[in-house]
């Protein structure tokens, strides 16, 4: 598994309050894999996936952020996992060739992206979940 591009914005160190959720950052896909984002503009919202590199370690049982209730690691969004891959459903704002401009990602500057995918909503899906 390898980096498709990276994403950057003001954060250098993690942040977890509303500041983050409401920001802008921007995802510079490498120019290799820029022919991949044909037709992202389709979807208003698009999932990111990226590896947490600052993250050291994991436990399986922590306390959560937004609830402060204590749960397993698979229960949280915590970036203290196993295989330290994030996940954020984020807006698209634009897109300019290789570099995407999202509202609402919760990584630092600097994170490399692992993949994006786009988030289709259930009845466009057709499927019943």
């Amino acid at each position: 598994m390898w980096p498709i591009g990276y994403i950057y914005n003001e954060f250098k160190e993690p942040v977890f309050d509303e500041k983050m959720y409401s920001s802008k950052s921007r995802i510079i896909v490498k120019e290799e894999f820029q022919e991949g984002l044909r037709d992202i503009t389709d979807f208003s919202k698009i999932y990111v996936i990226f590896y947490f590199h600052l993250s050291e370690g994991y436990t399986l049982i922590q306390k959560r952020r937004f609830d402060g209730k204590i749960a397993g690691v698979f229960a949280s969004r915590s970036p203290k996992r196993p295989n330290h891959i994030g996940v954020t459903l984020v807006e698209l704002l634009e897109v300019k060739d290789n570099v995407l401009v999202v509202k609402g990602l919760d990584a630092v500057d600097g994170t490399p992206v692992l993949d994006i995918k786009p988030f289709i909503e259930k009845n466009a899906a057709g499927d019943s979940l």
